[in-house]
């Protein structure tokens, strides 16, 4: 009996540290996994190898991968250069194409023929040709003693030399990326295309199910994709968009699986996630949750309930607005989320306790802690300091950037400014390039919008930024005013910013006097007081702390490698290049007696129907398709799967990454994470950080059944 119990409890222990052993934390290099984690990904279950993966002498899963737009991922899924990405992605250009009697936003786009495919000037997709490390060459020069200024001009100088000599091919670029701090460098070579074109889009009724309600939520329902296609030279070379170019004959495209997931399974995501900050010190952490997040979500819930509220009401605002409104509320509701996830998981003390066991070996080791010691106390202490500027800066920010007549006085203001630089003949090339631009600003603008949006921010910024943190003559010209709306009703009723037609009016006007006039504007006059307040009052410190946080930031790097080293792995934060990252498909508990299951099924759409609700609306089709369970080879037992979640750390810039299986084969496609779950960009945790993913099937399915474009997933490779 007693050895039976040993036995037991030996198992036990096995188990727990089984678990243990399978971290599902970072975001990691291509080229380094055969180092750092091919054993652990095939100790997860993982089939391939890490040559299959990254390699630079045959077609590899990094060649299907693209840097969609420099915003997002997409994978190429067929021979033809057919890209999958995220609805959300492509929603940028699929708005550009809309018009009230084309609302392909509304109702869906899908070229029936390649002739219907539609191009999207500036749009490109960038495939990774290779990564090296070129930290050696960029260092050879710096000595001991240096400033971190001297240190980093010597490396750039360094830098433009590996850049000049680097072997490439002439349509091929380079990018330098530095890592962890600066204390490495990474050097890439890439092809970006620049012919990328319109394939297909369900309505947002499927690709924006739930809309904002439900973004960072679990579970889900949207089947969040967009389609476009890479198209080449005659030459299979990047070129511009032109009728003779053909579809692209890429490198390698995905497989796709038919087959659908269980419970921890081994998935994988690659993608170009855009910004981490995971070794950041406690006070750091601490600043980001309850000061910065806190005051840019009070002044984006207030803009977002204005815009939302006109959206409602009409639908030429509706389209104006559907864009701006997703992009800020997609930040607004990842803040809170983060806000939320770092207080579930007591995200700070964690920080700390790492802090301690830091400390602990450090001063374990004479050399170690003769080199470092000091480097993290004082590191925390400046960002006391810099706390009440930094949450100035940010409701400063927040002003200009949602109230769009202050948008548009600093884009008049980069004009000015280029036009000084680069001298008066320049002008007239200047002026008509900026008045191109605002024909796109003012095509989205109302201006009764944006005046009560004015309105509301305004109340937060002088109630929340200090009279010392402004400029006098904006705290003189406030309390000239008794209220926002006398100020906005002065601003709005006068200024020549408010259509593209008085802008332009003043802007046909010789630079001096056109200058002049927009010197008098009540909206100019008001973003210059403001902007004063900003640059006087708190840029100067504000600047000079963050200078000295940077400084520090990239020696307390090189301290924890130092400290733990052998102890683990350390994996660079994300900085908008190819990364690889692995989990498991499995739910979470995001509160005290809830538990979520890993997946979700159409019937949960339709159970969140409400007939002509903009976020939860449902295509007749749609509905038609689900009575009928038409649902052809994609089905599993009568039933449509959507959405699915797993434990891979993802963060923005993963949006249209791939999902792949153990087989490296397409099984989703990632789009989101769960809202507690958001706060992994500074403080990952395996008990409730999850990516959502849809369902590859479900993609296929609208395709196939609800748009009848067969002929897309003709050109793929399904595998059964």
């Amino acid at each position: 009996m007693l050895l039976k119990s040993v036995k037991s409890w030996m198992l036990l222990v096995l188990v727990v540290l089984t678990q243990q052993v399978y971290a599902t934390e970072g975001m990691w290099l291509p080229q380094l996994l055969s180092n750092l984690n091919e054993k652990e990904m095939k100790g997860m279950g993982m089939k391939i190898s890490a040559s299959d993966i990254y390699n630079i002498n045959k077609g590899s899963l990094k060649d299907a991968i693209v840097s969609f737009g420099g915003f997002c991922t997409a994978e190429v899924i067929s021979s033809q250069g057919l890209l999958l990405t995220n609805h959300h992605c492509g929603y940028d250009a699929i708005q550009k194409h809309s018009s009230l009697e084309h609302n392909y936003l509304d109702n869906g786009f899908w070229a029936r023929t390649a002739a219907e495919e539609l191009p999207n000037p500036g749009l490109t997709a960038t495939f990774i040709v290779r990564i090296d490390d070129i930290t050696k060459a960029a260092t050879q020069n710096v000595k001991a003693g240096m400033t971190e200024k001297e240190r980093q001009s010597v490396i750039d100088k360094q830098l433009a030399i590996i850049k000049k000599e680097v072997k490439k091919e002439s349509w091929q670029d380079v990018m330098i990326k530095p890592f962890f701090e600066g204390n490495k460098y990474y050097l890439f070579v890439t092809e970006t295309y620049k012919d990328v074109r319109l394939v297909g889009a369900p309505p947002s009724s499927i690709g924006k199910f739930g809309s904002d309600t439900d973004n960072w939520v679990w579970p889900r329902h949207t089947g969040d994709f967009s389609m476009f296609r890479i198209y080449a030279g005659k030459d299979g070379k990047p070129a511009p968009y032109s009728q003779d170019n053909v579809p692209l004959k890429p490198k390698y495209f995905l497989p796709i699986s038919m087959k659908g997931v269980k419970k921890d399974d081994f998935t994988m995501v690659m993608g170009f996630p855009g910004r981490t900050t995971e070794y950041l010190p406690s006070e750091a952490v601490k600043q980001t949750v309850e000061v910065l997040d806190f005051s840019k979500v009070e002044m984006r819930d207030a803009a977002l309930k204005i815009w939302d509220g006109y959206m409602r009401k009409n639908e030429q605002i509706k389209i104006q607005y559907a864009a701006k409104y997703a992009s800020t509320a997609n930040a607004w509701k990842k803040w809170q989320g983060e806000m939320l996830g770092v207080k579930k998981t007591d995200g700070i003390a964690k920080k700390q306790r790492y802090e301690a066991n830091y400390n602990q070996l450090l001063n374990a080791n004479p050399a170690l802690k003769q080199q470092y010691a000091g480097v993290l106390d004082t590191l925390n202490e400046l960002y006391i300091k810099i706390n009440p500027y930094a949450q100035a800066r940010d409701y400063y920010n927040e002003l200009v950037k949602n109230t769009e007549i202050l948008t548009a006085v600093d884009k008049l203001i980069a004009l000015a400014d280029d036009a000084e630089s680069q001298g008066a003949g320049q002008y007239n090339t200047l002026r008509d390039k900026f008045m191109e631009s605002m024909k796109a600003f003012y095509q989205n603008y109302n201006a009764g919008v944006d005046k009560d949006v004015f309105i509301s921010l305004m109340d937060i910024y002088a109630a929340k930024v200090p009279a010392n943190f402004r400029s006098a003559r904006f705290n003189s010209s406030w309390a000239s005013f008794t209220d926002s709306r006398k100020l906005a009703d002065q601003v709005y009723a006068t200024s020549n910013l408010t259509s593209y037609d008085k802008l332009a009016a003043v802007m046909q006007q010789p630079q001096q006097a056109a200058l002049a006039t927009l010197a008098k504007d009540p909206a100019v006059q008001l973003a210059i007081v403001l902007r004063e307040g900003f640059r006087e009052k708190v840029a100067p410190t504000l600047n000079a702390l963050q200078l000295d946080i940077n400084n520090r930031q990239r020696t307390y790097m090189q301290a924890q490698m130092d400290v733990f080293a052998g102890k683990k792995n350390f994996y660079p934060d994300a900085n908008s290049t190819l990364r690889v990252t692995y989990g498991k498909v499995d739910g979470y508990s995001p509160a005290d007696g809830v538990q979520y299951d890993y997946y979700t099924w159409l019937d949960g759409v339709m159970e969140k129907y409400i007939p002509g609700d903009y976020e939860f609306d449902v295509p007749a089709k749609l509905i038609e398709l689900y009575k009928n369970k038409d649902y052809g080879k994609y089905g599993v037992n009568g039933k449509m799967p959507v959405c699915f979640i797993a434990s891979n750390h993802t963060t923005g810039g993963n949006s249209g990454s791939p999902a792949l299986n153990a087989n490296g084969q397409l099984i989703g496609l990632n789009f989101d994470r769960t809202w507690e779950g958001t706060m992994s960009d500074i403080n990952y945790d395996p008990s409730i950080c999850r990516n959502i993913m849809v369902d590859i099937r479900y993609v296929l399915f609208i395709v196939d059944k609800f748009a009848g474009c067969k002929r897309l997933v003709d050109e793929m490779k399904l595998v059964n």
